[in-house]
């Protein structure tokens, strides 16, 4: 794998994100002392790069609200349920780019519409190329690296509960990491 600056030419093309080697995930604090670390596991994802005029790239993501996991079962089931994802009511996570802008020879900026419980805003993920290689099956490989960080009230996700010490037992600010390796078709 080479982490110089790409051929952006040669990054050209469609790409498929591949589940086995991706990690959609997040981090919330939990308790205000210490931090739970989560991902979703069934997520589909491609991509169309313009390495030459990335502005004319885009990005699709939908991932299973369900498929979260944070290795806790209760916790799970808690934001699976109304008070979280509402995964019966809005089964579906989305992110659709509406911008791709190059921010330096291997940094891009990732901006769309994400839609969190039916509710959408805009985002900007910062992503760092993170190089390309031949897998042993002869596919190109490219890997990238994101996170950005929201505030879950923004998307309609606001329970919480009180501590007995001060504060809330979920932050507000969630951030979202991206390891994405995509496979080039074709």
């Amino acid at each position: 794998m080479t982490t110089t600056t790409p051929d952006r030419a040669q990054l050209t093309g469609e790409y498929t994100l591949d589940p086995a080697h991706t990690r959609i995930g997040f981090v919330a604090r939990h308790a205000m002392v210490t931090k739970v670390r989560g991902a979703f596991n069934d997520f589909t994802g491609t991509a169309r790069i313009d390495g030459e005029n990335p502005g004319r790239s885009t990005v699709e993501l939908t991932i299973k609200a369900e498929s979260i996991d944070t290795r806790n079962a209760d916790r799970d089931g808690h934001l699976r349920s109304n008070d979280f994802l509402d995964m019966a009511q809005y089964p579906d996570i989305t992110f659709r780019s509406t911008a791709v802008e190059a921010t330096g020879d291997t940094t891009f900026d990732v901006t769309g519409d994400l839609t969190v419980k039916g509710v959408t805003r805009r985002v900007t993920v910062p992503f760092t190329y993170e190089g390309q290689a031949l897998d042993p099956f002869g596919n190109r490989r490219i890997g990238l690296e994101g996170s950005t960080t929201i505030n879950r009230q923004d998307f309609g996700v606001t329970w919480n509960a009180a501590l007995e010490t001060g504060g809330f037992l979920v932050s507000d600010k969630v951030t979202l990491e991206f390891d994405v390796s995509a496979v080039k078709q074709g």
